[in-house]
């Protein structure tokens, strides 16, 4: 979950997003997309798709982590 919280950020960041950015794009709560980030809340796939899709990247992605 961490590590797909990072990536989630690591990918908002490259796009010069604000959270509130993103969560508005993905209509998901400010509150919500933190959580996730931080790796304390697992998004539900839907979510994740809207994710993606605001951040011009494949679902797939998202789970693509450095070792």
């Amino acid at each position: 979950m961490a590590k797909f919280g990072k990536k989630v950020a690591t990918i908002r960041l490259s796009h010069s997003l604000t959270q509130e950015q993103l969560a508005e794009a993905a209509t998901i709560s400010l509150d919500f997309l933190s959580l996730i980030e931080r790796g304390q809340r697992g998004p539900s796939f839907p979510t994740m798709e809207r994710l993606a899709d605001v951040l011009g990247v494949e679902v797939k992605e998202l789970f693509t982590f450095d070792n």
